[in-house]
């Protein structure tokens, strides 16, 4: 299974970035190349402890629907979205805190299985996990940018 871990530091406090990274409105903003759009469950404000929402999004040339739901939630340390259906066989992805100074560290710890068994391994070492890797930290991106604003 790939696992992508990215931290990224932002000067804004633990409260506020933990409720953009939860925030659907700013996954789209944070998302605009792909097109994606939340289609069922929550589709729009802040995310909580077993909310789901459905996405439709355009990711290699194809459009794709994906629903996650929250399975973990410490507000302001934590959460965890899991993929319920999609194209993945499975997905976890884990939203990591920390309080330091004036700052927040911010930790994403993505982990994956991919589908079509040794053709999906394959694709991970071709270019899935650059891909997966990028579109995170693009979002990382849009949330550093609007956190520090």
């Amino acid at each position: 299974m790939p696992t992508i871990t990215l931290t990224t530091h932002i000067k804004a406090p633990i409260s506020q970035v933990f409720d953009l990274s939860r925030s659907v409105d700013l996954h789209k903003l944070s998302t605009k190349h792909s097109n994606e759009e939340a289609i069922a469950g929550v589709t729009s404000g802040l995310m909580k402890l077993n909310d789901t929402v459905t996405w439709r999004a355009k990711h290699l040339g194809v459009y794709q629907i994906l629903t996650t739901k929250i399975t973990q939630y410490d507000d302001p340390h934590s959460f965890t979205d899991e993929m319920v259906s999609g194209i993945f066989n499975s997905f976890k992805h884990e939203h990591l805190f920390v309080s330091e100074s004036e700052m927040t560290i911010m930790t994403d710890v993505f982990i994956y299985t991919s589908p079509l068994g040794i053709l999906g391994k394959m694709a991970d070492k071709m270019f899935l996990k650059r891909y997966m890797t990028n579109f995170l930290l693009q979002r990382n991106k849009v949330i550093k940018e609007v956190a520090e604003s």
